[in-house]
């Protein structure tokens, strides 16, 4: 079963759950429903899993000439290639029949075009274009939506400022993974911005930009009243951090550097949801 467990990404689904945490904790209103919380965390968890199963199986023979993928269960041969099919498949069926019953209709409609957008454009278009890292961007940012229509059962703005700054996040993060692993990449045939542009000087821009653009974004939750003054503060000095690393990277472009730029963007995203968590709290 370890293997079978491997296929769905457990640490990436449990970063996904806390995204779908935060909408569902900002679009809730009067007591906390854990159960109807429970729902949407197992469909969204469903979802998940069986997405990065399907994505393994379309991409097994790449991933065999990864040096970093080659031993995951399909290119390893410790689960065939039809068995993970059908793995993905059966718990991609169970998330939105989670979704539809145990939460609504809304989030099982979110949850598919996740899974579609993810499977059927980003999968494929990252051994054609670049720009699969910013299709790939838009699901990797629903998980607050899920959350979010969980609790209210539409999609407010509020939603939509969370939406936004996962979004921005994913560029400099899969950017300096693509940086330190495009030789690998490159190998595969996977056409990420460090294999198109060995020197790294567009992609050290687009990660400074993207870094940037994110500071202002994430301060929006305390300027709209979803947050208060204590997580401005933090939101700042966590995005000021960020951006010193992507600035980093941007004046001297090394291998060294691109690590730190990912170091950064992992400490970053959970401490600014912390953030957001005790500040909405202290306000409730």
């Amino acid at each position: 079963m370890k293997h079978y467990l491997a296929l769905t990404k457990p640490r990436i689904t449990w970063l996904i759950l806390m995204s779908t945490g935060i909408g569902y904790f900002f679009g809730q209103h009067g007591p906390l429903n854990l159960w109807l919380l429970f729902h949407a965390l197992l469909g969204t968890a469903l979802l998940a899993s069986g997405t990065a199963t399907l994505n393994q199986w379309y991409e097994r023979d790449a991933d065999s000439l990864m040096h970093r993928t080659e031993s995951r269960p399909i290119p390893s041969g410790m689960v065939t290639a039809l068995k993970a099919f059908f793995f993905g498949l059966a718990l991609i069926v169970a998330g939105e029949v989670e979704l539809a019953w145990g939460v609504n209709a809304l989030t099982a409609w979110i949850g598919f075009a996740t899974v579609a957008s993810y499977l059927v454009l980003y999968t494929p278009m990252k051994q054609r274009t670049w720009l699969s890292t910013a299709v790939g961007a838009f699901p990797g940012a629903t998980p607050p939506l899920i959350g979010f229509a969980a609790a209210r059962g539409v999609l407010t703005f509020e939603a939509w400022i969370l939406f936004a700054i996962i979004f921005l996040w994913q560029f400099p993060h899969f950017y300096a993974i693509a940086w330190m692993y495009k030789d690998d990449y490159a190998r595969a045939g996977i056409r990420m911005l460090p294999v198109v542009e060995p020197d790294g000087v567009s992609t050290s821009r687009h990660i400074l930009a993207f870094a940037l653009l994110l500071l202002p974004v994430s301060l929006l939750p305390g300027f709209l009243n979803m947050t208060g003054n204590w997580y401005l503060a933090a939101a700042l000095l966590l995005g000021a951090f960020f951006v010193r690393a992507a600035v980093r990277v941007a004046r001297d472009r090394t291998l060294f550097n691109a690590r730190l730029v990912l170091k950064a963007s992992v400490i970053y995203l959970p401490l600014l949801y912390v953030a957001l968590i005790l500040d909405r709290h202290a306000r409730l």
